[in-house]
């Protein structure tokens, strides 16, 4: 795939740019730190949740047991949490994706609780259960420089390669064993029918999935600001 040109997807100065000096105090005092994450906008477009991205360049003290439990919170109990799992519920709903829930209003709230459940499960999984023991990374380190092939290829390959407290690189338990995970749950509070190892699988890859889309969306979120808005995204 080609590389896009440059004018296009050129991330904003005050998104990609960091000033040496600037991220040596980041790396020792983490108030700085904190206030060079703010450089992200933690909510795109003013809505769509971004607690967990990390502007290019930027130097980050190692997430503590409380941050990753605080962002997986977030992701969790956060007003777009629900939108996303009625939204889900609604594709559901109108492919009777599971027969047993029937149809109707009671229906729908089968489907919205079945889907919110998942949702909180796999979030605490990948980002606060299996990365606490593992020591890993959650947040996401934007790449922000480089063609589109570059750069796109960099944030679906997160879902498989991240960083460590440490800041070393690693295969990344936390997605593919806690989505695993949280797919296996899954099978104690849907109907007995739907408790097969193919629907499992499935809703793995479907939390693998979303997870990787967001990864996708977080790396040209600023991009798409700057096109849209033609202006440099505000923190």
């Amino acid at each position: 795939l080609p590389d896009a040109p440059s004018t296009l997807l050129a991330v904003p100065e005050t998104s990609s740019s960091v000033n040496p000096a600037d991220t040596q105090a980041a790396a020792s005092d983490p108030q700085q730190a904190t206030a060079h994450e703010d450089r992200q906008q933690k909510r795109i477009f003013g809505i769509i949740p971004n607690f967990k991205s990390v502007t290019a360049g930027t130097q980050l003290p190692p997430q503590t047991f409380k941050d990753k439990f605080v962002t997986a919170s977030q992701d969790s109990f956060d007003y777009s949490s629900f939108t996303l799992a009625a939204a889900v519920s609604l594709e559901s709903y109108a492919t009777n994706a599971t027969p047993e829930f029937h149809t109707g209003g009671a229906a729908f709230v089968r489907y919205f609780w079945h889907s919110y459940l998942d949702e909180v499960s796999e979030n605490y999984l990948v980002e606060f259960i299996i990365p606490a023991a593992t020591h890993e990374d959650t947040r996401y380190y934007s790449l922000g420089k480089g063609g589109f092939a570059k750069r796109a290829t960099y944030s679906l390959s997160r879902a498989f390669i991240t960083k460590t407290d440490s800041g070393k690189r690693t295969f990344n338990l936390s997605e593919i064993v806690g989505a695993g995970a949280s797919a296996g749950i899954s099978n104690y509070y849907y109907p007995r029918p739907e408790r097969t190892l193919d629907n499992t699988i499935s809703k793995w890859g479907v939390n693998v999935g979303i997870d990787v889309a967001s990864f996708f969306f977080r790396e040209f979120s600023p991009d798409i600001y700057h096109v849209v808005f033609h202006q440099k995204p505000t923190p």
